[in-house]
């Protein structure tokens, strides 16, 4: 497995690889790598001849007030991690080259960002976007891999490949959870242990929004009061939002039909958490 930290370094190297025609699987991480992200590097691996994977904290993402300084930094364990399964090239920028000081230019994709994460933390998806971009830019892969927990962003991405007209296509991958449902995430390990058994709570509202939409329950009111009663069991519990979308568009809905999705944001204590679920209604409302 390579390791390169330059752009120049990166451009040299997939020059190299322009004449083999293999597909390039790229699955981007901000590192801390858990059990979610190997699950895109596996799937990465089944279906691409070349798998590379990016490690980079990128500060355009995090607001002021959030956890940049403190965010989880564990490079040789990644390292480790992604070689034994088996990715081929690991690029880990260097934050003042990827972003030198007179770096100016951003991307922003509008309606799909105005709601939920885009509202709650109003410059993260614009450094999303950024950083994808430059990303896909040097990378230029053929398939790139994210997973649904953060379903928001997955769906902003595909809508920034589709307006650039990039050459690649989008997975999206199921959620790998803990044994109580939780999400995994790199930020779980901010949880204190006596916060911890309350955050799967998220998970198991959701799911019984999803199962009040399979018993035939349409009406959006009725299936979020039901999830915020679930949330209510738990004094140390903040709800920002719980939401019953359309599954593309993300607009917020008052009658289920057809595939929607539900999703989640929750504060314990310093941690926030965000988790969704899909669901669909099984029955035609008239």
């Amino acid at each position: 497995m390579r390791v390169i930290h330059s752009v120049r370094s990166l451009h040299i190297w997939r020059r190299t690889q322009e004449s083999l025609d293999i597909q390039v699987g790229f699955v981007p991480t901000m590192g801390a790598l858990h059990a979610g992200h190997l699950s895109l590097i596996h799937r990465a691996r089944k279906q691409c001849g070349i798998v590379v994977v990016s490690i980079f904290v990128n500060p355009l993402q995090f607001g002021p007030a959030e956890d940049l300084g403190r965010y989880p930094r564990s490079f040789i364990a990644d390292r480790r991690l992604c070689r034994e399964a088996g990715v081929d090239l690991v690029f880990a920028p260097r934050p003042d080259e990827f972003y030198p000081s007179d770096f100016q230019t951003t991307v922003m994709v509008n309606r799909l960002t105005r709601r939920w994460e885009g509202e709650a933390r109003p410059t993260h998806f614009q450094g999303v976007t950024t950083v994808v971009t430059k990303l896909f830019t040097v990378v230029r892969p053929h398939v790139v891999y994210f997973g649904q927990k953060d379903y928001q962003q997955s769906l902003v991405v595909n809508q920034l490949i589709r307006d650039f007209n990039w050459d690649m296509r989008m997975i999206r991958c199921p959620t790998i959870r803990e044994s109580d449902g939780l999400a995994v995430s790199s930020r779980n390990r901010y949880l204190p242990a006596n916060q911890r058994t309350q955050a799967g709570l998220l998970s198991r509202a959701l799911g019984l929004g999803v199962d009040a939409i399979k018993n035939g329950e349409c009406r959006v009111r009725t299936i979020q009061s039901k999830m915020q009663k679930m949330l209510g069991k738990a004094s140390d519990v903040h709800v920002e939002y719980l939401a019953v979308c359309d599954a593309n568009t993300l607009e917020p809905l008052t009658q289920v039909q057809g595939t929607v999705v539900l999703l989640g944001a929750i504060r314990l204590g310093n941690v926030r958490l965000i988790d969704n679920r899909l669901a669909h209604c099984p029955r035609k409302i008239r």
